[in-house]
């Protein structure tokens, strides 16, 4: 019998937080409190939270790097904070690893593992 491969991968979810420096000016519609979470693939807003299209798409390409596991003496694993597209906006989103979670290649993708 064949024996059974682990095709378990971990990533870790995450937690964005809007910060907004006191006094600092706001054009992107955010308040002090908005956030959202990332859990594998799935976004999460709270309940009649809002997020502007253009700050989520300053960090939306960071965020499966931030997922995954990252070497020390990486940026990816010190730096946190993406500024707000728009210059004149004070706004800063903050990505923050919060757990991990554990997924199933096979329950993720189509594609069968290669046999090394």
């Amino acid at each position: 019998m064949a024996e059974r491969v682990d095709d378990g991968f971990d990533l870790f979810d995450l937690r964005v937080d809007v910060i907004i420096p006191e006094g600092g000016v706001v054009y992107c519609g955010a308040k002090p409190g908005d956030h959202f979470e990332l859990h594998g693939e799935m976004l999460h807003l709270p309940p009649g939270q809002g997020i502007s299209i253009y700050s989520l798409s300053s960090v939306l390409p960071l965020l499966a790097a931030k997922q995954r596991r990252t070497h020390r003496n990486d940026w990816m694993t010190t730096d946190a904070d993406i500024a707000c597209p728009d210059p004149n906006c004070s706004t800063r989103l903050r990505i923050t690893r919060t757990g991990v979670r554990r997924f199933s290649h096979a329950a993720t993708t189509a594609v069968p593992l290669i046999d090394e």
